[in-house]
């Protein structure tokens, strides 16, 4: 801490912490439980080697650790996922503005800064209503969607990745897989075909396609890729992972031995939804009311694929929900890990997602922003 740095805060919008207010469906998804940092940074598709060097200054443990003192206690969910016990995000808005107006923080509404100009000793900050003079500046923006918005941290210097979106839902327009809408499966493994990007978990069936956290994870680590293939690609679903196409023909004939003398429309060994088990049924061309010991070799095939390798022609993306993140931002190796500071403006620092840092959905991107804020702050208190 140090009394005598006067710290305003300059917020284009009427809002503060937007993005907070609507994370994990307006609970706030603050940080995952993950305490060993190895493991942690693989959860970020882009940033890792930064990361490995930043947890160390302050990461999950940390996090709650802030929060409690300030009288707001976190709670696990069984996927790992962290929330305020109250399963509020307005607990964590209060908490934050809070802590500014104990420390007098000067905040500024609808104050978009255009221009960032060096001075001999400190900087000068162009915005739509006036003129800053700083002797720090610190960019905690969040992700930029579109390269120019970027121009006014170019004209410092600072090179910028590409940014594209991550974290998006796959639309498969006049898919008949769209009907099953509400439909998910608890556990998943999804491919994209020619490409080694693959992930597992819960996938959701929607009125447009796939979401779920098995098809954002995809989205996160695919990002530039898809991008570059404009969103067209095929999907390959297995609805059991426990399971390969090889492995289900090997255990198939003790299965249809089993229920020999069952319907195959009511009786469905593997657990799946009704819905998806019917529809998958119908799409392999049998008939629900055809017993199990009747049932073609043909489309006892087409069966086997369609449960183990069901391929989805993908055409384009949803941002999920509100949830807006993107992959790219301002270039790691010009940003000195230890203290946020730019490598090539000494008083520039750098907080959150404008870096091209990013993590997969369940409390990362949240973390990667306390972490980078609280390393930002420090250095420039001293």
């Amino acid at each position: 801490m140090n009394p005598a740095l006067k710290v305003t805060l300059l917020e284009k919008t009427n809002k503060l912490l937007s993005k907070v207010k609507v994370s994990g469906g307006g609970r706030c998804n603050t940080t995952h439980a993950c305490f060993e940092i190895p493991g942690l940074v693989k959860k970020y598709p882009r940033g890792q080697n930064f990361l490995k060097k930043t947890f160390h200054w302050f990461y999950t443990q940390d996090t709650i650790q802030w929060f409690a003192e300030r009288g707001v206690a976190l709670k696990t969910e069984a996927d790992g996922r962290m929330f305020p016990v109250t399963d509020q995000s307005q607990s964590i808005i209060d908490c934050l503005l809070r802590e500014a107006d104990r420390y007098g923080v000067e905040i500024r509404m609808h104050t978009e800064v255009t221009m960032v100009d060096p001075l001999e000793k400190g900087f000068l900050l162009n915005t739509n209503r006036e003129q800053f003079g700083a002797d720090f500046v610190c960019v905690a923006t969040g992700g930029y969607p579109k390269s120019a918005m970027f121009q006014w941290l170019r004209a410092l210097g600072h090179s910028i990745e590409e940014p594209v979106p991550s974290l998006f839902t796959f639309n498969m327009p006049g898919n008949p897989i769209t009907a099953l809408m509400g439909v998910s499966v608890d556990r998943a493994l999804v491919k994209i075909t020619g490409t080694r990007l693959a992930e597992e978990g819960p996938l959701l069936i929607t009125h447009w396609g796939m979401s779920g956290p098995a098809i954002l994870r995809l989205s996160a680590w695919g990002a530039r890729e898809l991008a570059e293939r404009n969103y067209r690609f095929t999907l390959l679903v297995n609805w059991m992972p426990e399971y390969h196409e090889q492995s289900l023909r090997e255990a198939w004939a003790f299965i249809r031995n089993e229920h020999a003398a069952q319907r195959i429309g009511n009786k469905n060994p593997f657990g799946l939804p009704g819905r998806l088990w019917l529809f998958l049924l119908t799409a392999s061309g049998i008939q629900p009311d055809l017993r199990w010991s009747d049932l073609p070799a043909k489309e006892q095939n087409q069966l086997m694929k369609h449960l183990t390798a069901h391929v989805f022609e993908v055409q384009g993306k949803t941002t999920f929900k509100e949830e807006f993140v993107t992959c790219g931002g301002v270039r790691l190796a010009e940003i000195d890990a230890n203290t946020m500071q730019s490598r090539l403006r000494p008083g520039l620092f750098f907080a959150g997602e404008v870096m091209d840092v990013d993590g997969i959905t369940g409390g990362f991107n949240f973390q990667h922003a306390w972490t980078s804020g609280w390393i930002a702050a420090t250095a420039i208190a001293k």
